[in-house]
């Protein structure tokens, strides 16, 4: 276990030390996105996944996790339907589960993480498609090449996180992208060229500056 770790995981147990058991019984999330407070919030270092699956083979669709991911959303008065995402994935965090396989991803082949070290999405815009439900549209930036991505994306709610005491905001999200636009053609058709995206994502409000 290295440091970084070891001290988050006291963060972490210091945060839920300090919640009653009365507080997290009591603990509900709210829905509605009008009671939302504006303003900056980054994504919670403990409590998101990104990941993506390829078909393999036509056996089974084979996951690929990341372990470092930043995010920053800025809320606005008007909800989901005017506020806008930016994420950052540290192409070299891959995690296959497979330590040799991991190596060939980063490589020249695929990632190329020594010239194209982060993968990122920032979002252009949202069309809503239900109450808590929508369509979110972005830039999805891989090995250099830039396209469009669409993401369903479903707010799942807020409230002042029990543990933090911090405005917090839940999200799942998941779509689909072609590799062969980012230039990702290695080992099809092998590996299958649709890519499905899942995220799962809890986003805190920034501490106002003192």
């Amino acid at each position: 276990m290295n440091a970084h770790t070891f001290f988050s995981g006291l963060i972490v147990f210091a945060e839920f030390a300090a919640c009653t058991p009365l507080q997290m019984v009591t603990h509900r999330v709210s829905s509605s996105e009008s009671g939302v407070p504006t303003g900056r919030y980054e994504l919670d270092p403990h409590h998101w996944n990104v990941s993506f699956d390829v078909d393999h083979l036509h056996y089974s669709r084979f996951l690929i996790r990341f372990d470092k991911v930043t995010g920053q959303l800025d809320w606005r008065p008007e909800s989901m339907s005017t506020s806008n995402v930016r994420v950052t994935i540290d192409a070299s965090s891959v995690n296959t589960n497979v330590p040799l396989l991991d190596r060939m991803v980063k490589g020249p082949d695929m990632f190329d993480i020594a010239r194209n070290p982060d993968i990122l999405f920032a979002s252009t815009s949202f069309e809503r498609t239900g109450d808590d439900k929508g369509i979110l549209t972005g830039d999805l930036t891989i090995r250099g090449t830039t396209r469009p991505i669409k993401l369903n994306v479903t707010f799942n709610g807020h409230s002042v996180d029990p543990l933090t005491k911090r405005e917090t905001l839940g999200f799942s999200a998941d779509g689909h992208f072609d590799r062969s636009q980012f230039r990702l053609t290695t080992w099809y058709p092998a590996i299958g060229d649709d890519v499905h995206v899942a995220i799962r994502a809890e986003f805190a409000k920034t501490p106002a500056l003192q």
